[in-house]
């Protein structure tokens, strides 16, 4: 593996849109960041792109029922790769169906069934409750709807609250998954390699 890591020179907040008639212009690709409420997706946006405050997290969870867009430019060997990063509304604390597809507002799943520049989700999960019910219809509803050229990347945050024997079991529960600290600051790299991989055909060996 090359020594060198991919860095984000640029991070900015481009607009909210209600849904995907007010989005940005489908210019560029997308990352898609999806979660429960307080699974800490505003700190891990924060530790992509090493802003403190980029992303901001809502005092109440599930309270922000927008889509975030942020304008993302990676430099990795002197070469630039221009992207979104896509913050979607935390899912989990308002009350929900049995129903899948009706854990997100209709304009939500329009979204994202519907958008053609999505081209990876990046599901978060919090390592302390690795098999919630809820987070497990969103993997199986994300199976249901990924297009041919879109991929879902599993990212398990705040490793550092498990010990090592937890840690170990989730490793073999979900071998392909990717673990992060925003406290810690750990992981992060693999995401960037994974999305520039992906998305550019970018090769790290």
């Amino acid at each position: 593996m090359s020594k060198e890591n991919p860095n984000i020179i640029k991070a900015e907040f481009v607009k909210s849109a209600q849904s995907i008639e007010d989005s940005v212009e489908e210019s560029r690709s997308e990352v898609v960041f999806m979660g429960r409420s307080n699974v800490g997706k505003s700190s891990t946006i924060n530790l992509l792109t090493n802003r403190k405050s980029l992303a901001k997290s809502s005092a109440t969870p599930g309270k922000t029922q927008l889509i975030n867009f942020f304008d993302i430019e990676y430099l990795y060997k002197d070469s630039k790769y221009p992207l979104y990063f896509v913050d979607l509304p935390g899912f989990g604390y308002a009350r929900v169906s049995k129903s899948t597809k009706e854990i997100w507002q209709k304009n939500l799943r329009e979204y994202i069934e519907n958008r053609v520049a999505i081209r990876i989700f990046i599901h978060l999960r919090d390592a302390r409750l690795p098999n919630t019910q809820i987070d497990n219809r969103v993997e199986e509803f994300l199976k249901d709807i990924v297009r041919a050229d879109q991929k879902v990347l599993t990212v398990f945050t705040k490793i550092d609250k498990l010990n090592q024997k937890e840690r170990s079991k989730l490793k073999r529960d979900y071998p392909n998954a990717i673990t992060i600290s925003n406290l810690k600051k750990s992981g992060q790299d693999r995401v960037h390699k994974e999305i520039l991989h992906y998305i550019f055909g970018v090769d790290f060996d």
